[in-house]
């Protein structure tokens, strides 16, 4: 691989990280290490939450700017006589990108274990067989193990987290990045680069740049970090579909990679507050900065918990165009992650207590 700049190495270090939603102590620690320089204090909540405070004007406005810290996987719930596991997926999988893909068992003392989503050969499927898709509840993943035995004086123990495999990869193009769990460290690195953009910058507001916790299972750690914060404006910045791949029409999504950040105007969690939007866009259009409409009927995001948080905080969703998410690896622009950076960076520099009155009342 090439040689990494600042900003690869942090992408890759945060996309390595093993941690699926109720596992996210490796994530964590590499968000903290890259925003803590950035920040006047980082604390958590009790679900184990990054959330880092930036003071503008300590009179101003809370904004919250969240990406989740997990990703999805998988979790051993049984390991049967032969040694191989059972396994409970984290997050929604679609089954035909799972079959003999390589996945990560950590242990509970910190140990990785290598091993396979299990497959039958071709050979000995019959021709209606291999037509159908294989269901979640009949595969089962092999660690090399010879029984039970061996397979728990390994340590593996029900319980134990499953991460997918992958490598981070600067694709030939080095604008396109290849990795597992842009969903959602990209929402990660953008809060970091946020605050790192602010570093010596006069804003009138405190930013909270956070990575929340268990969002692929329900939205659910951004509930406790909102309900901390008691912000009153937030930002879910998380990965949004691609639709620039064969077989998917303009119905499912018109986003392209590298055609900038996606303003969500509906999603399955929320309607998309009109006047943040719209303030969004404005400052989007006055700076330059591309950006693209979507919306996800079939999903949530962050926003979607932060949005009720105590009288109700006005939010948006922002996404980046990310082709095959909640698979192995996925592929993001990385004109779009900087693009995010720079319209949230100017949002937040106009988000002063009056604007942000007239955004909630109008």
């Amino acid at each position: 691989m090439a040689r990494l700049d600042e900003t690869l190495t942090m992408l890759k270090d945060l996309t390595d990280a093993r941690a699926i939603a109720g596992n996210e102590k490796e994530s964590r620690e590499v968000m903290k290490k890259y925003i803590t320089p950035y920040a006047d204090q980082v604390e958590s909540d009790n679900l184990g939450a990054v959330i880092a405070k930036k003071v503008g004007d300590p009179n101003g406005p809370k904004i919250m700017v969240a990406g989740h810290l997990d990703e999805v996987g998988f979790m051993v719930t049984k390991i049967d006589d032969q040694g191989f596991l059972k396994f409970q997926t984290i997050g929604g999988w679609w089954s035909q990108v799972m079959l003999a893909q390589r996945v990560q068992v950590v242990t509970r003392s910190g140990e990785t274990i290598v091993g396979v989503i299990g497959s039958k050969p071709p050979h000995i499927l019959p021709a209606a067989a291999r037509k159908q898709s294989y269901e979640i509840k009949d595969m089962f993943i092999d660690i090399g193990a010879a029984s039970k035995e061996e397979a728990e004086s390994w340590g593996v123990s029900p319980g134990d987290m499953v991460a997918p495999y992958f490598e981070f990869t600067v694709m030939k193009n080095d604008k396109h990045l290849l990795a597992k769990a842009w969903d959602n460290r990209i929402g990660c690195a953008i809060a970091i680069e946020v605050l790192k953009g602010l570093k010596d910058v006069s804003h009138p507001n405190i930013v909270y740049g956070c990575g929340v916790v268990q969002e692929e299972v329900g939205l659910r750690g951004s509930k406790t970090a909102a309900n901390k914060i008691q912000p009153d404006i937030g930002f879910a910045v998380d990965v949004g579909i691609a639709g620039d791949t064969p077989g998917i029409t303009s119905k499912e999504s018109n986003s392209k990679m590298g055609a900038g950040p996606q303003i969500i105007v509906y999603d399955g969690s929320m309607v998309a507050h009109k006047g943040l939007r719209d303030f969004v866009v404005d400052i989007a259009e006055e700076n330059n900065i591309p950006y693209q409409f979507e919306s996800i009927p079939g999903g949530g995001t962050d926003a979607g918990s932060i949005h009720l948080t105590a009288n109700g905080v006005p939010a948006l969703s922002i996404g980046i165009a990310t082709r095959y998410i909640h698979s192995h690896a996925g592929i993001l622009h990385r004109d779009d992650f900087e693009n995010t950076v720079k319209l949230v960076i100017e949002v937040i520099k106009k988000l002063d207590r009056e604007t942000v009155n007239k955004i909630t009342f109008g």
